[in-house]
C-alpha cells in the first residue's frame, strides 16, 4: 500500500469486531509512535496499553457520558491506548514559554497519527478521544499527579466498512503566500 493509499484508508473506527489484537502489532503501533520525531527530541510521552478486559471496561466509562451520546462504543475496543504527557525537556520547555505554544501537545499528535497510521497498515482500525473523566481515568491507572492523560487511543478490528471522507475541497483549504 503507499503512504497516499494508507492515508486515505486511515479513519476513526467506532465498530469493532471481538477478535483480540496481537500484542506484537500492538507493540509495532507503538514502536512507530516512539520513532515519531518531537521539539528538541523531548519525546514528551508515554504510553500505557490497556488490555485487562475489566480495566479496559472501566476505562471506557470514563470515555462515555450519558447525557451525550459520545464514545459509547469504546467498551467494544478490545484495548486502549493511553498517551500521558511526560512534559517537555528543558529547551523544549523554553521554547513553549517564548512562543507560547505547548510543543508537547503537538509532539503527542504526531506521535498519535504515527500510531494510528501504523495500525492502519496493520488492518487494525483506531479512534483517538480527548473526551474523558480525567481524574477518574489518573485514578483507575495509576497515573501520578503530576502526569497529564492527553488521548486514549482505541485499537482492534474493525467491524463496520470503510466509509468514503468527507473532507473540504483543496480551493479551501490552500492558499499561496497569503492569507
Amino acid at each position: 500500500m503507499t503512504f497516499q493509499e494508507l492515508v486515505n484508508k486511515r479513519q476513526s473506527n467506532r465498530a469493532y469486531s471481538n477478535k483480540p489484537v496481537e500484542e506484537n502489532k500492538i507493540i509495532q503501533c507503538v514502536e512507530a509512535a516512539r520513532m515519531a520525531p518531537s521539539a528538541c527530541n523531548s519525546q514528551p510521552w508515554k504510553f500505557i496499553i490497556v488490555d485487562n478486559p475489566e480495566l479496559k471496561n472501566k476505562l471506557a466509562q470514563t470515555t462515555s457520558n450519558r447525557l451525550l451520546p459520545l464514545n459509547h462504543f469504546t467498551n467494544q475496543a478490545p484495548v486502549h491506548i493511553v498517551i500521558i504527557n511526560e512534559g517537555s525537556n528543558f529547551t523544549a520547555t523554553l521554547g513553549n514559554k517564548i512562543k507560547n505554544r505547548n510543543f508537547s501537545l503537538i509532539d503527542i499528535g504526531i506521535a498519535a497519527e504515527h500510531f494510528c497510521l501504523q495500525a492502519e497498515e496493520l488492518g487494525l482500525g483506531t479512534c483517538m478521544i480527548g473526551w474523558f473523566k480525567e481524574k477518574e481515568l489518573k485514578s483507575l491507572l495509576n497515573i501520578p499527579e503530576k502526569k497529564r492523560p492527553e488521548l486514549v487511543i482505541t485499537i482492534g478490528y474493525p467491524a463496520d466498512e470503510y466509509r468514503e471522507k468527507k473532507r473540504k475541497s483543496l480551493e479551501k483549504i490552500l492558499s499561496y503566500n497569503t492569507y
